[in-house]
């Protein structure tokens, strides 16, 4: 992670806010994906505005003791070395079984044809390589995070 440039993109957006707003505001910086390649692609759909949703296994918060997102929340989205791309807010959290995701949420994760097919089958792969660390494999009955946001600044 390249602190002073994420530092740097926030002070920006900072400025951008009213000072009320601007005091409480707290942010997550992270990239995408599960290596270079699929890191940077996901962080160019979102800045072309393709991608405006995301999901995640809701086992990997458990396994972390991480908190889920929560609406309101501002988050850096990074290249896979680290390097500010832009800010998003979070807008809609839902925890729901992987087989019950809706094809208009599937589209709003905006990769390749943005069908539900393409979706599920790359989803999967990701979950099972995800899981494999913990030797575990993905059931489509497992719950994932489904996060829906909007960009709020681009550096």
């Amino acid at each position: 992670m390249n602190e002073k440039s994420v530092k740097n993109m926030w002070q920006n957006f900072l400025s951008t806010l009213n000072p009320e707003e601007a005091k409480h505001a707290t942010y997550e910086a992270w990239a995408f994906g599960d290596g270079p390649e699929l890191a940077n692609e996901l962080a160019q759909l979102v800045k072309s505005g393709d991608k405006t949703a995301t999901c995640s296994l809701y086992q990997s918060y458990i396994d972390e003791n991480e908190e889920l997102p929560k609406v309101g929340e501002y988050n850096i989205i990074t290249d896979w070395d680290g390097q500010p791309i832009l800010i998003t807010r979070t807008m809609k959290v839902e925890l729901i079984p992987f087989n019950e995701v809706t094809k208009e949420f599937a589209y709003k994760e905006g990769e390749d044809d943005k069908s539900y097919d393409y979706w599920r089958r790359e989803h999967i792969k990701f979950f099972n390589r995800e899981l494999a660390d913990k030797n575990q494999t993905f059931e489509e009955k497992m719950y994932v995070v489904c996060e829906e946001f909007k960009v709020v600044y681009e550096g």
